[in-house]
């Protein structure tokens, strides 16, 4: 029996990476394929397309016993971007091909049944993974090149087919490598702030919460610009650093959703499903291999709910964990996996199902109207640190002078974040609502003349524990826009109004 051959793929555990190595054995018993290492039906099936795919490329399929092992041999193997691994290791075994050039190469791609490469999902992940496990280089389908090239410290050859892949493995020609170096995505223009007519307090409550990452809720009739004004959000929000954009990234291409332009967005991404959206859509899931949901597509940016009352309460209340812990955890039979979910949460709501232009039209009963708010439970209304209520539109006041524009409001946005990161960088902390409470009333404790609002609602009911530190938070933020050293009670008293003012 020949010795086994030995070549390295990545399998995917949500939206991390994990080298897998596989083992390939020719010889010592009847004539068929085993494949070994928990693989599910897609890679079960890789086994005619590997057959296929070889003697389509010229090469001849060994009429032996072919025991192809995947280790860690604990791990759930998915999907077809075994293929062209599984291939190689199946004529490195045959003494077919050298393995000079496959030492230290991750293999990623589908095969066609005539020996074509197909591109497969997470690339960039698989790639991430490789090249902190050590390897050297790596061979993509061609249309995956441009996001392989985003991965620093390994190098990157894209092909076009299996035949393609044999001949640079013997030394015969040169595979395709990515000309255009790694480039960032151009800007969207963002929509303008200026554009929305009046809502003083919500452009207000807007801004503190893109200045300290804090989530909100708007309530209001139809009309009066809260879907304008949360799109208006990432508009003043910084930009991705690349390790976030990375990450950002690698949860697009598990999700299918990165583009084939291979540039790098820096730009904090903005979600808005519909509120016809399933639990799997919304947190992540699905049959099989648990897809990242709209959280985790929203990470580092803004997660959009509009109708937020037409939304199950069951949906709403799945977003309490991702909320706090910011990650999504999905758990099916073989394991757990973890999708980064820090978001921004924007809730918009109708203040009843009649929904007129001007609240004293409206025509439900007192119980219709509560009904209509109570999917908004307790303990997810708790977890929105801004709530404003929307002034209705009475007129077009085209004539008088707009309101700020967004690049004069995402620069006192901008320095606020850069106050806060010089406060809590060394914590670990970007922004202050990533700062934990413990921290906020032990480590930067204020003068109980300036907490007093909060406690006068803690002993009267009026506001929890999570609430009180919630509010904290937001008066840190005050206390940066406004470009003081800490809150102080007037601060303090503006986080509560801002807390209490959509609340009815």
């Amino acid at each position: 029996m020949r010795p086994p051959a030995r070549i390295w793929s990545v399998a995917l555990h949500g939206v991390d990476g994990v080298p897998v190595e596989i083992e390939a054995v020719i010889g010592g018993g009847m004539p068929g394929v085993h494949l070994v290492g928990l693989p599910d039906a897609a890679l079960n099936e890789s086994k005619d397309r590997v057959r296929s795919a070889i003697v389509h490329s010229g090469r001849t399929w060994p009429n032996e016993r072919i025991v192809l092992a995947l280790s860690p041999a604990t791990l759930r193997k998915t999907g077809s971007r075994f293929d062209l691994a599984l291939a190689l290791g199946v004529l490195v075994a045959a003494d077919a091909v050298p393995p000079d050039r496959l030492r230290g190469t991750a293999l990623l791609g589908e095969l066609a049944l005539d020996g074509r490469l197909r591109p497969v999902l997470g690339v960039l992940p698989c790639l991430l993974a490789a090249r902190d496990a050590g390897m050297v280089r790596a061979v993509v389908p061609r249309a995956a090149l441009a996001e392989a090239a985003l991965v620093d410290g390994i190098e990157a050859f894209g092909a076009d087919s299996l035949g393609d892949v044999l001949d640079w493995a013997s030394g015969n020609r040169l595979l395709h490598r990515h000309d255009g170096g790694q480039e960032e995505a151009p800007a969207v223009a963002a929509p303008e702030l200026a554009d929305v007519l009046g809502q003083h307090d919500a452009r207000r409550a807007l801004e503190i919460a893109a200045a300290g990452g804090h989530h909100l809720l708007m309530v209001g009739p139809p009309g009066t610009g809260k879907t304008m004004l949360a799109q208006r959000v990432v508009g003043l929000l910084p930009e991705l650093d690349r390790a976030e954009a990375l990450q950002l990234a690698a949860i697009r291409s598990v999700a299918g959703r990165l583009g084939d332009s291979g540039a790098l967005s820096t730009c904090a991404p903005f979600v808005a499903p519909h509120h016809s959206a399933s639990t799997a859509a919304l947190l992540g899931g699905g049959s099989g291999v648990a897809r990242p949901g709209a959280v985790s597509l929203a990470h580092r940016g803004v997660l959009f709910l509009d109708e937020c009352p037409h939304w199950p309460a069951s949906v709403l209340d799945g977003l309490r964990t991702p909320l706090e812990e910011g990650e999504v955890r999905l758990s099916r039979a073989d394991g757990t996996v973890r999708y980064p979910a820090r978001f921004q949460l924007v809730l918009a709501a109708n203040p009843c199902p009649c929904a007129p232009p001007i609240d004293r039209d409206c025509t439900c009963r007192p119980d219709v109207r509560r009904r209509y708010m109570s999917r908004l439970s307790g303990p997810l209304l708790d977890r929105v640190d801004l709530r404003v209520a929307m002034e209705p539109v009475t007129a077009l006041r085209v004539t008088e002078k707009r309101g700020e524009d967004t690049a004069t409001v995402r620069r006192r946005v901008l320095d606020a974040r850069a106050a806060a990161v010089a406060r809590w960088s060394e914590h670990g902390w970007r922004c202050n609502a990533e700062v934990p409470g413990p921290a906020l009333r032990t480590r930067f404790p204020l003068p109980a003349r300036v907490i007093a609002p909060l406690e006068a609602r803690l002993r009267a009911g009026d506001l929890s524990a999570r609430g009180a530190d919630r509010a904290l938070r937001v008066a840190w933020t005050l206390s940066d826009l406004a470009g003081a050293e800490r809150p102080d009670r007037g601060l303090v008293d503006a986080a509560l109004y801002f807390r209490e003012r959509g609340a009815a």
